[in-house]
């Protein structure tokens, strides 16, 4: 496929950082390495917005599948292959089918939900009930998202914008502590993933949830809280690495604006309290133009954080910071000149022009021959939830049919604590500012590997492999490596189905040479005719009896250790 081999990069890793220093510009932010602008083994794309015009290969399909889906699944190769780039495009940025919500799955016979909902029925309209049932709750809609995750309907990207929203405005759980928030919360994220950026930090501001996690609900005119006021704008919307910027008195201004918010059990609603609410005038910077928001009495007080929004959206800042986030996110962690001229500001420019929508910014950038240059694949490292929902994904496992949501959950909620050994566990962020892995510099993503989590990695594919898991419900859940085989149109040829695997499995590809070897040790056996594996392939589909199986199965898993155990495969 002629991708640039980045093993020497990846391997240096674990045993080393690259030491770099900050260098600032007007409003950007950057990291020169030691003696090169980039770590050993990189380069830089000076690929433009320009839409892509290339080749659309298998290649192309598969980088395109990795940075926006979880995991490849081979029939999403396929059906990409009968379009367009601009038409896979589309289909990934059309809407999604909104998921049925979490679902009772803690009903056992010693415990039933004290308000009455049935096994299997929803609780999101159900009343608080006590903390037993919140608690059981909580895990629910984080298993209910994991979910979503493996087993989405459709081709498209919102899972994995929804995963970076909740990086972007991270919650934890513990803190917002209620079910009902953490999944009208999640469902912010849902119904704006690709919508409009203003509109949804008008409702994260209003939010319980968040309200909640930076102590909203805690701030009076008698005793001011900054702590949502400084994340809006340190985190959410401006970022604080230029100059000029906002002030710490901006910041104490705006806390005084969002005097008043508290959110209800019952309704489970944002609302607004005047009489908490500050009413004085409320001055900014020049960074804001000097700015005075004048102060309100009653239900018009309100107002005040409707006005202060559109004044923070009246900075272009507010589009290059979120700018940047995506492309990180999407493409690639480091960002020089180049790139922020040719590919930040000309999209920030965009998201303005279009009153701050996403959809128009992805699909340019993902429609672009930037996106698409060698030098844009294969350079992320995966993330934990990637690495174990794709598993699931590429390797096509399903639960068995008419499982109750007792035993649907407790697959999911094993998936959720391996997540968190690997790193990453949704709904529970290290801290305000989400993982390490997408804002610390200058590392970004090669913080998702270390000496503990790159041996757990490859012990969770073992154990796929293997003897899998039941999570108490008495069914070993593992990947059938026959079954993914079988897709392929050619199992039987030794070679092509190495290519089907690493193709599917392998961040970036290996030699021809790796190939061979793992072949003649794996599919053949030690033995060096190919006919040796597709001998043995023919007489299992002839007659899968526990003998053939057992040959085919125990060759196939041998394979798929090799190359699973491989440093491609935390790649993207």
């Amino acid at each position: 496929m002629g991708k640039v081999n980045r093993r020497e990069f990846f391997e240096e890793l674990i045993a080393t950082q690259a030491e770099a220093e900050p260098v600032v510009t007007d409003d950007l932010i950057y990291y020169k390495y030691a003696n090169k602008e980039l770590p050993r083994g990189l380069n830089k794309t000076t690929g433009t917005l320009t839409k892509y015009t290339g080749q659309w290969t298998d290649n192309e399909i598969i980088h395109l599948l990795r940075r926006t889906m979880f995991g490849v699944k081979y029939e999403d190769v396929l059906a990409l292959r009968t379009m367009t780039m601009e038409q896979a495009v589309d289909e990934l940025l059309s809407p999604q089918t909104t998921p049925n919500p979490p679902v009772n799955n803690y009903n056992t016979a010693t415990y039933n939900d004290p308000t009455g909902v049935p096994l299997d029925d929803t609780w999101v309209n159900a009343p608080y009930g006590d903390s037993t049932v919140n608690s059981y709750r909580r895990l629910s809609m984080t298993n209910w998202w994991i979910g979503n995750m493996i087993y989405q309907p459709q081709r498209r990207i919102t899972e994995k914008m929804v995963f970076f929203w909740h990086n972007h405005f991270a919650t934890e759980y513990p803190t917002v502590a209620y079910a009902h928030m953490m999944y009208n919360h999640h469902m912010i994220l849902r119904n704006n993933a690709l919508g409009n950026f203003k509109t949804m930090v008008t409702q994260i501001t209003k939010d319980p949830a968040m309200l909640r996690y930076l102590n909203g609900y805690l701030n009076t005119k008698t005793a001011p809280d900054e702590n949502y006021a400084r994340e809006l704008f340190e985190l959410f919307t401006l970022g604080k690495n230029y100059k000029p910027i906002y002030s710490e008195d901006d910041i104490k201004a705006a806390a005084k604006i969002l005097t008043g918010w508290r959110y209800s059990t019952t309704t489970w609603a944002g609302t607004f309290n005047s009489s908490l609410h500050d009413t004085s005038n409320k001055s900014f910077s020049n960074f804001f133009g000097n700015k005075v928001i004048t102060g309100k009495t009653g239900a018009a007080g309100e107002q005040e954080t409707d006005e202060l929004i559109d004044m923070i959206f009246s900075k272009q800042e507010v589009a290059k910071f979120i700018v940047r986030k995506l492309y990180r996110f999407f493409v690639y962690y480091d960002i020089d000149n180049t790139t922020e001229y040719n590919i930040i500001i000309p999209l920030a420019q965009m998201m303005v022009n279009t009153n701050w929508q996403i959809k128009p910014v992805l699909e340019t950038l993902l429609k672009s021959e930037h996106f698409y240059d060698m030098l844009s694949m294969d350079c992320v490292i995966r993330n934990p939830i990637d690495y174990i929902v794709g598993t699931f994904r590429t390797f096509d496992m399903q639960l068995p049919g008419g499982w109750r949501s007792d035993n649907e959950y407790k697959i999911y909620n094993y998936l959720r604590s391996y997540m968190a050994q690997l790193g990453c566990e949704p709904n529970w962020p290290p801290n305000v500012a989400g993982w390490p892995a997408y804002y610390q510099e200058p590392d970004y993503y090669q913080k998702w590997i270390d000496s503990t989590t790159m041996p757990r990695r490859m012990q969770f594919m073992d154990m796929m492999l293997n003897s899998g898991f039941s999570a108490g419900t008495g069914t070993a859940i593992k990947i059938d490596p026959m079954h993914l085989a079988k897709k392929f149109y050619s199992p039987g040829d030794p070679n092509l189905l190495i290519d089907f695997f690493c193709d599917l499995l392998l961040g970036v590809g290996i030699s021809q040479n790796m190939k061979t070897t793992f072949k003649v040790a794996t599919l053949l056996s030690g033995q060096t005719q190919d006919y040796y594996w597709t001998n043995a392939w023919s007489a299992y589909i002839g007659n899968p009896n526990t003998t053939n199986t057992n040959i085919v199965r125990s060759r196939l898993v041998s394979l798929l250790t090799e190359l699973t155990h491989l440093a491609e495969h935390n790649l993207c």
